[in-house]
């Protein structure tokens, strides 16, 4: 029996994804564990947040992102007058809140989904966003 498209779509979720547990998992290896998830407060519902240190981390699926790699530039095989302007709108609104986040003295890591698997990268990554002093410190 084929699985319909709106239940394909159920399937897919927008928390606790695969390469956001992944990064979750870095992090913990590294030692940092005072984050908070999904702050909903923020500009653009960061997956995970180091309120202290105001820090955002967002980890973005390369399809339903934009991303400029060989998964996010891949085109929808259906319906493309509604996804490709949708996944515009998404690039859009990434950035606004980057934007509005910086502007307010956070510092953004956006980690691409497709970055995720040389495991020694991404833990020299994180620890260095994370350890980093804040924007505008000493």
């Amino acid at each position: 029996m084929a699985i319909s498209r709106s239940e394909n779509m159920r399937r897919i979720r927008s928390r606790n994804t695969t390469p956001e547990l992944l990064v979750r998992r870095a992090l913990r290896q590294l030692g940092h564990v005072g984050y908070r998830l999904h702050r909903a407060d923020l500009p653009g519902t960061p997956d995970v947040v180091f309120v202290g240190r105001k820090k955002a981390i967002f980890v973005h699926g390369c399809f339903w992102h934009g991303h400029e790699c060989a998964e996010g530039i891949r085109k929808p095989k259906s319906n493309e007058d509604y996804w490709l302007p949708k996944i515009r709108r998404n690039r859009e609104r990434d950035s606004e809140h980057a934007r509005v986040l910086e502007d307010g003295g956070w510092s953004v890591l956006v980690l691409w989904e497709c970055g995720l698997s040389d495991t020694d990268s991404l833990l020299r990554l994180l620890d260095e966003f994370v350890t980093a002093k804040a924007r505008g410190t000493a």
